[in-house]
């Protein structure tokens, strides 16, 4: 059932300039989550020992307003336009000169690229909707990891529980699926990680690799796991090796995998039936 307008070019701008705003947000919640998070574990340790929690300013995903990190100077609204404004300050600070990480207009880019397709590869339905905020939470997902190596339940559970509502109504897969996919997904990288760890007494990977690729098995079912699971490793695989080789990375430095998880439920919600089809017509 049609749920936004139907010219299929109008919708997918509306939603492509949708993206890149929330973008500008993805940025505020990837820089600031974790220290949120950071700042919460600081004072639950502070109680466990029987201390009174620091008192801080208030700190959260809309308070304090946006500075910049070199000078303090905060960020106007004609100075937070997404792209514009980077492109118009040259990548710097409109005080201070100090250069804007290019990450930023990054993540904007990406969010407005992917919220516009998903417009236009599920058209104005519930589908496409739920396909934007898929896009979101693995951008956020992806860049928090590569920063933390953490991936907050704060994201990847209320995605879970989101997959399985939406397919209540069978918007990506039937409810059985949706649940096997789910329950498929933990368990998969949860073998992995414990038959790792038996083997060599290390540990390959965080539980919110599994809780991660849980959600999307709730999303896409359990029939798009095996093209995740491969998809990923392989992105992992050869950009772990490129980092060794060519960007002198240390092999004992970890590699998160959550990014690599998010760039697979990606390709698997917009492509992953023709690639199944496709891999399984070889035989």
């Amino acid at each position: 059932m049609p749920i936004l307008p139907t010219d299929p070019v109008a919708l997918s701008v509306a939603c492509a300039i949708l993206g890149l705003l929330v973008g500008s947000f993805l940025n505020v919640v990837i820089h600031r989550l974790p220290k949120m998070m950071e700042r919460d574990w600081q004072a639950q340790c502070a109680e466990l020992r029987g201390e009174t929690p620091p008192k801080t300013e208030p700190f959260s995903l809309i308070s304090p307003r946006s500075r910049c990190p070199a000078c303090g100077h905060q960020i106007r609204a004609l100075e937070n336009i997404p792209l514009l404004s980077y492109l118009f300050l040259g990548g710097r600070c409109r005080a201070c000169k100090a250069a804007i990480s290019p990450r930023y207009p990054v993540v904007e880019t990406l969010s407005g690229i992917l919220s516009g397709y998903a417009a236009w590869r599920f058209g104005p339905t519930w589908a496409a909707a739920g396909a934007i905020v898929f896009v979101w939470c693995m951008i956020a997902l992806t860049f928090i990891d590569f920063d933390t190596q953490i991936l907050p339940d704060s994201i990847t559970l209320p995605l879970l529980w989101g997959g399985l509502l939406l397919n209540l109504g069978g918007t990506y897969v039937d409810m059985q699926s949706a649940v096997l996919g789910a329950a498929g997904g933990y368990l998969a990288l949860w073998s992995v990680y414990w038959g790792f760890k038996l083997a060599t007494g290390k540990e390959g990977m965080g539980y919110g690799d599994f809780k991660l690729l849980a959600a999307i098995g709730a999303w896409l079912g359990w029939q798009m796991l095996p093209l995740t699971i491969l998809a990923s490793s392989l992105v992992g695989a050869v950009v772990g090796i490129v980092l060794i080789f060519f960007a002198r990375h240390g092999r004992n430095v970890p590699i998160p995998f959550g990014p690599y998880l998010a760039a697979a439920g990606v390709i698997a919600l917009f492509w992953g039936k023709p690639l199944t089809q496709h891999y399984l017509g070889l035989f």
